[in-house]
């Protein structure tokens, strides 16, 4: 399938006007949960760890220190996409699905048109895209989100909170959170686009697939999480 996609566009009009429309439908259209997890992420992320560093010789700085780094290795990069994978794969499943049930596909392929360029590779090029600005845009948010809940429940000021944010600060933290943002984008995009794709039957069936899709793209992405994790935190 994804061989299938990289040949020469018969109109490369068309196929940036639907590059621009997934990346509308997935960026606007994920955009509101993706604000509203985040946000709980930090917050809760923050009171969570004031409530096991009870010992007065650690500094409270210390605990916007950890909350960045959990924030960045894995909280927003996997906890969002696996959301992702539940709003925007299951979208792509169920909108190929029904054309392949209703033979829109069948009906471009008679065209002349490759259904697998126009259709599936905007939709893997705009989740490579749009994703990973939303992972960085949930780290922002976060870390805004445990900064007010260490406010509000007096765990730490928002001084101290800027302070252990900066310190022992690794750049490579957020490449690694860049590097698990693309790949889940990818494992989200190219798995739905499959079973979206090659469904068979009727509107059970597009329903089947869309669920097999979420799970087989979740599974992946925590398998991913391992590897990468394994082989890049040394």
């Amino acid at each position: 399938m994804l061989q299938g996609m990289f040949k020469r566009p018969e109109n490369p009009k068309m196929y940036w006007k639907e590059f621009m429309h997934q990346c509308v439908e997935i960026g606007f259209g994920a955009m509101p949960i993706v604000l509203i997890i985040s946000v709980f992420l930090g917050a809760v992320t923050t009171v969570q760890t004031a409530y096991q560093l009870v010992s007065p010789i650690i500094p409270k700085t210390t605990i916007s220190m950890i909350v960045r780094d959990t924030i960045m290795l894995e909280l927003s990069p996997t906890v969002v996409c696996v959301v992702l994978a539940g709003v925007v794969g299951s979208k792509i499943a169920s909108e190929l699905g029904n054309m392949r049930v209703s033979e829109q596909i069948d009906a471009l392929e008679i065209m002349g048109i490759n259904s697998r360029g126009y259709l599936i590779a905007p939709k893997v090029l705009a989740s490579l895209v749009v994703m990973p600005a939303l992972i960085v845009l949930s780290i922002f948010l976060a870390l805004l989100g445990g900064r007010i809940a260490g406010a509000t429940a007096d765990i730490l000021s928002n001084e101290s909170f800027d302070i252990g944010l900066r310190m022992n600060f690794k750049p490579f933290n957020v490449f690694f959170a860049l590097i698990k943002a693309y790949t889940f984008s990818f494992l989200i995009s190219s798995v739905s686009a499959y079973f979206g794709y090659y469904v068979k039957g009727g509107a059970l069936e597009i329903g089947r697939a869309s669920t097999t899709a979420v799970i087989v793209s979740c599974i992946l992405i925590l398998l991913a999480d391992y590897i990468l994790a394994a082989l890049l935190l040394q």
